[in-house]
């Protein structure tokens, strides 16, 4: 009776499922290959050696020298240039060309102050461009206006009266003050532009744009002042000067009905 037992423990030994000899196999014991090293970095030299302080040293001493060079070589620029008559030639050029270039860039401004309220044509990122440059060639108007200011008073053509004070100029009261009085609401208009997160609420927000809305009749009273006040403008000039008006009207009027309908 044994060796049937015998028997059958072998034929169950070679009927083991196919599992229990991959369990056997994996808790087995495995080898691990060593893993090649990798060489040691170079460090370089040390943050705070005596080359990096040479270095620092001589950015130093470099920067000195520019910064006390600079000043000395736009004096002497400014010297040369007096003594060449340059600065008389550019006080001539500015006499006229500070309040052409004064007129162009608000001129410009308010145009492209009126394309970036467009949402017919232009998408967001178009506005947001025209209205960046609407910004800039603002800020670039007022500074050629303050040149144009400037030189006036130096070369005698108005009082300090005259432009702080508008129609108090004795030869031409008229187109003077009309120029001072748009001198006067571009800055107001430029300055609350700056501000504009002040003017909260429903109130404060009509008078910003009633404000805001008056820079076109600056503008107009600055195109009277440029073609009458000062020499006689060349006729591409005046011709550029009434298609911008009439490209502002036609864009206001546009603009006014948009509002109305909503």
């Amino acid at each position: 009776m044994p060796a049937p037992r015998l028997e059958n423990r072998r034929s169950g030994a070679s009927r083991q499922s196919p599992t229990s000899r991959h369990a056997r196999r994996a808790a087995r014991p495995s080898i691990a290959l060593p893993r090649p090293r990798r060489p040691p970095r170079d460090p370089g030299p040390p943050p705070n050696g005596p080359s990096d302080g040479r270095t620092v040293s001589s950015t130093a001493a470099t920067t000195a020298v520019l910064r006390a060079a600079l000043p000395a070589a736009l004096l002497l620029f400014l010297a040369v240039t007096v003594h060449a008559g340059a600065m008389d030639t550019l006080i001539r050029f500015l006499d006229f060309g500070a309040g052409v270039l004064a007129l162009v860039s608000l001129s410009v401004t308010v145009l492209w102050g009126l394309a970036a309220t467009d949402r017919m044509v232009l998408h967001t990122g178009h506005r947001l461009l025209a209205q960046a440059v609407h910004r800039g060639t603002g800020v670039a108007g007022l500074g050629f206006l303050g040149l144009h200011i400037w030189v006036k008073v130096t070369e005698g053509h108005t009082g300090t009266l005259s432009v702080a004070v508008p129609f108090t100029d004795g030869a031409r009261p008229v187109l003077i003050g009309l120029g001072t009085l748009a001198a006067y609401v571009f800055v107001a208009v430029a300055v609350t532009g700056a501000v504009r997160g002040a003017f909260t609420g429903v109130t404060g927000s009509r008078w910003w744009r009633a404000l805001h809305m008056s820079a076109y009749l600056a503008w107009a009273l600055a195109l009277v002042h440029g073609l009458k006040a000062g020499r006689q403008a060349a006729g591409w000039a005046t011709a550029g000067y009434i298609l911008c008006l009439a490209a502002v009207a036609v864009r206001l009027y546009l603009r006014l009905r948009a509002a109305r309908r909503s």
